[in-house]
């Protein structure tokens, strides 16, 4: 068998069933699938055996330990050639594995990964998550499958690795947050050949709403400075540029607040005058702007514009807040490895 696909699970059995239902109806059949069920109140081992009727389906239930050791438990017990990591909120086109085994046979390499998309059905709120997720505007293009400001790391939502890469690396690590960069760290680390796989692309739900979302994006700061201090050389300037444009926007607010109550005049424009507590904010309105824009052409969609830039400063704050306070925990308080919200992890 060539391929073991790998889904850990928490109290989503509708997802597994739209996730398993896409696999059905996979091209390449060449596949076994692995269900690990992470503690689960609600399980979906009635959604597992609907499909072992009609696929190789294995499902299995443990105790909570959280994704990465969950997803070794189910290598532990795959047969495959090669290892495929998926999250449970995610759907396959039908010719997604064999998209990945035609790469494989064009230019075979150790480990991979695929982009996402944001499928029609989503709701704008989705939409708009997808997109400041993998715009180049909010993450320098690093998760969207395009031009980056830094090599391709894959992620644990849509990653492949030889199984034997995986043995030699000892799976997952036990962090709780960014546990898949650290991963994929091991992998350049060990001079293993790691490869973007543009045509494996997935639809990934995310988070359904702001509030998860920020959750999110909080820790994936908090995950940076702990990957920092555990691979140091591994931080990278595309990593800082949401702690950057956090500060920046700050400032820039800050200026405008002083600016108008200390300055007079202003700057001629045209005709009039344009006061000074209002330059401090055109970047900000130029930036809103860009993003409305170009969120509102991709998605077709002026209310996933909208939407695109509360979801571009919810990641951009979060992620910065959590980059900042982790820094000053770790690096200034010398303080140990943590994260927030990790009862949320799945959510």
């Amino acid at each position: 068998m060539k391929y073991s696909i790998i889904i850990p699970v928490y109290n989503r059995p509708d997802e597994v069933d739209e996730l398993l239902e896409s696999l059905k109806n996979q091209t390449l059949k060449d596949f076994e699938v692995v269900v690990v069920e992470d503690g689960s109140e609600k399980t979906c081992k009635e959604e597992a055996e609907k499909y072992a009727r009609v696929m190789d389906v294995k499902y299995y239930a443990k105790k909570n330990s959280g994704p990465g050791p969950s997803r070794n438990y189910g290598v532990e017990r795959a047969n495959g050639e090669y290892v495929l990591i998926l999250d449970s909120d995610c759907v396959l086109p039908e010719g997604y594995l064999a998209a990945v085994d035609e790469e494989l046979r064009r230019e075979p390499c150790d480990a991979f990964g695929g982009p996402d998309r944001a499928h029609d059905s989503f709701t704008p709120v989705q939409k708009a998550i997808s997109y400041s997720m993998t715009s180049f505007f909010t993450t320098g293009g690093i998760r969207g499958g395009k031009k980056k400001m830094d090599k391709f790391y894959p992620r644990s939502f849509n990653m492949g690795v030889r199984r034997d890469v995986y043995n030699a690396l000892e799976g997952f690590s036990k962090m709780r947050f960014g546990e898949d960069i650290d991963f994929s760290i091991r992998i350049f680390k060990g001079c293993y050949k790691c490869r973007l796989f543009p045509e494996a692309w997935v639809w990934h739900k995310r988070r359904t709403d702001f509030d998860k979302f920020f959750k999110q994006v909080f820790n994936s700061g908090i995950a940076r400075i702990n990957l920092h201090k555990r691979h140091p050389g591994s931080m990278k300037l595309v990593h800082l540029l949401p702690m950057v444009f956090t500060v920046g926007v700050i400032a820039l607010l800050l200026a405008a607040v002083v600016l108008r109550f200390v300055a007079t005049g202003g700057v001629s424009f045209g005709q009039g005058e344009l006061p000074w507590f209002i330059i401090p904010l055109l970047p900000i309105v130029l930036y809103i702007l860009m993003i409305f824009v170009d969120a509102s052409i991709q998605n077709k969609s002026m209310v996933v514009g909208f939407l695109a830039v509360e979801a571009a400063f919810v990641q951009l704050f979060g992620y910065g807040f959590g980059f900042l306070k982790a820094w000053w925990e770790r690096c200034v308080m010398n303080r140990g490895e943590f994260a927030a919200y990790e009862k949320n992890f799945y959510d």
